[in-house]
């Protein structure tokens, strides 16, 4: 399958895109199968981290638009009739599900990138934690170069993630930047060789996993609604969220685990 969810023992799920053929552009179906396996994560109880990766080289270039503009037309034409609201399980929404702007999810994401990462990559690379890449990477908001406009989330993500100077210079450019300057940016967390790209994200997985997973995912979840209003109701939304993870088991393992002097388990309750 050109997107492949796998879930390991350790609670890291990786998802792999493997169209290589289009340099891992995404039609109509694979947006799909994309959205699909992040609800997937979302949902999974078992899996506490994902890492999102391609092959061959290859991350994400966004849509295919030979085929995906046609096919987006065809389904908006479907749905407009008022008799559907979803084509061979196609909806409106799995685009912006795909590059994680119209979907929330509270549990760490990783990004191996090991390839260029434009357009709806870079959207997608907006919903991402933690960033990781190779030398051969390559990173971009291309879309003003083709007379379009990146409107999957990197022109509100961007200047929020980013110094100001660096998010423009991504945006107004239009260029492609190398892994180097993209680290220099604050765009990625570390470059590594490419033969060590998954054993790191790996290593940043463990690291996350070793802590509670309620408790990492309630404190990504404080950070993204915190950001979205001001500091009055991001000090409600924290006060919520501790009620919610001092009540868990989780949080009477931890203390336990301390004085007993020996690792935690974990239960995710």
């Amino acid at each position: 399958m050109p997107i492949r969810y796998e879930l390991g023992e350790d609670h890291v799920a990786v998802i792999t895109i493997d169209r290589p053929e289009a340099r891992n552009a995404l039609d109509l179906y694979h947006f799909r199968d994309l959205a699909n396996a992040w609800r997937t994560f979302r949902d999974d109880t078992g899996a506490w981290v994902a890492i999102i990766t391609g092959v061959e080289r290859n991350f994400m270039s966004g849509a295919d638009l030979k085929t995906y503009i046609p096919q987006i037309t065809n389904l908006q034409k479907e749905i407009s009739k008022g008799e559907l609201t979803e084509v061979d399980g196609c909806q409106l929404r799995d685009g912006t599900d795909a590059v994680l702007r119209s979907l929330r999810i509270y549990k760490p994401i990783i990004a191996a990138v090991n390839g260029p990462c434009v357009a709806g990559g870079m959207e997608m690379l907006g919903g991402v934690d933690i960033r990781i890449a190779t030398p051969n990477a390559s990173f971009g908001v291309m879309e003003p170069k083709r007379g379009l406009f990146a409107g999957g989330g990197t022109t509100a993500r961007l200047p929020r993630q980013l110094a100001f100077p660096a998010a423009m210079e991504f945006l107004l450019t239009a260029e492609a930047f190398p892994a180097e300057r993209a680290l220099a940016l604050g765009l990625l967390n570390e470059m590594v060789a490419e033969e060590e790209l998954m054993t790191t994200a790996r290593r940043w997985a463990a690291r996350i996993t070793a802590n509670a997973p309620l408790a990492v995912q309630a404190t990504k979840e404080s950070v993204l609604r915190g950001m979205a209003v001001d500091l009055k109701e991001a000090f409600q939304i924290e006060n919520e969220l501790a009620g919610r993870i001092f009540s868990s088991e989780d949080a009477k393992e931890g203390p336990a685990a301390f004085a007993e002097k020996r690792p935690p388990v974990w239960t995710g309750r």
